[in-house]
């Protein structure tokens, strides 16, 4: 298969149009920046430079290609308005041509608050401020669904492995100020999946036949907050030491993705597994922590 792969150099993104390349496929991935598609040469990856601003500058790529995969994400006041644009413009590079499938990253946050009970995919969304948008951009995704054109929305849980995305501010704060730092009490969980293991099951819905379908993506950790803090702590020379921030306190310095960060969540992937065989192969971030801290030491200053 031909596969287009949008913010290919991002956390996400890069990990995914890997997979596809290892897997055989011929990839073609997004980049904005002049100078980071070297990591993509790397990958086997064929980088394609452009911006969500101006989807007509990749359109043609994209046209070519018949797995259209949209990982990039815009932090900025504008990011929902890139992020539809970006899907309508996959939509019309696919949609009318038979046997094209429309991958659209979305993310667990949708279903709030959880508690300990597990929910899957038919659960209710309730999803915070920081994330209220995204409910109808997926919705809009699968009405597209159809006609020889498959559509999919995958949710994934927290990712972590390589330079940390989320995770990475417990080894930083642990490194510089002495202890891993958190928001709220810590005894909310996680939804988690490593990056390699969602990289894997984008790779195998895009194989599969599915369509008009929607797949949580995390693993069967079910570690606290306090618990991941203090192993990330432990790993960077903090001696497990976790500083616990006040819920309001952190939204007051960082807005309402805070809240998100103080999600009690307990999400289900066993749709992903009945269906498509993928079993996450990573544990958890707590046994890990040790390796994961020596990769996010390694990763910084690189390109991706």
């Amino acid at each position: 298969m031909k596969v287009f792969v949008t913010g290919a150099t991002g956390f996400i993104g890069s990990a995914v149009a890997a997979a596809f390349a290892r897997a055989g496929h011929e990839t073609y991935g997004l980049f904005r920046t002049p100078g980071t598609d070297r990591p993509l040469e790397i990958a086997e990856v064929v980088p394609v430079q452009g911006t969500m601003e101006e989807p007509d500058g990749w359109r043609l790529a994209a046209e070519r290609c018949s797995v259209l995969v949209h990982c990039a994400v815009e932090y900025s006041d504008r990011s929902w308005d890139l992020h539809r644009g970006a899907l309508g413009a996959l939509r019309d590079a696919g949609r009318d041509r038979s046997g094209r499938v429309l991958l659209s990253t979305s993310g667990v946050w949708v279903y709030g608050d959880t508690g300990d009970g597990a929910i899957d995919e038919s659960a209710p969304l309730d999803p915070p401020t920081f994330v209220a948008p995204r409910p109808a951009v997926d919705a809009a995704v699968l009405s597209w669904n159809g006609g020889g054109f498959r559509t999919i929305v995958i949710r994934p849980g927290c990712v972590y492995g390589r330079s940390g995305s989320l995770t990475a501010s417990w080894f930083e704060s642990a490194e510089k100020g002495g202890a891993a730092r958190v928001v709220g009490d810590g005894t909310n969980r996680w939804a988690m999946v490593h990056r390699d293991d969602l990289a894997d099951l984008y790779v195998r819905t895009a194989e599969s036949g599915l369509g008009g379908e929607v797949l949580n993506a995390t693993d069967r950790s079910r570690a606290t907050v306090n618990e991941c803090a203090a192993a990330a702590s432990s790993a960077a020379g903090a001696e497990g030491r976790v500083e616990r921030i006040p819920v309001e306190q952190a939204v007051a310095s960082m807005g309402p993705f805070a809240t998100c960060l103080a999600l009690d969540q307990h999400v289900d992937s066993w749709k992903a597994v009945r269906r498509l065989g993928w079993t996450p192969r990573h544990a958890g971030f707590v046994d890990a922590a040790p390796q994961l801290y020596a990769a996010w030491k390694a990763s910084r200053g690189s390109a991706v």
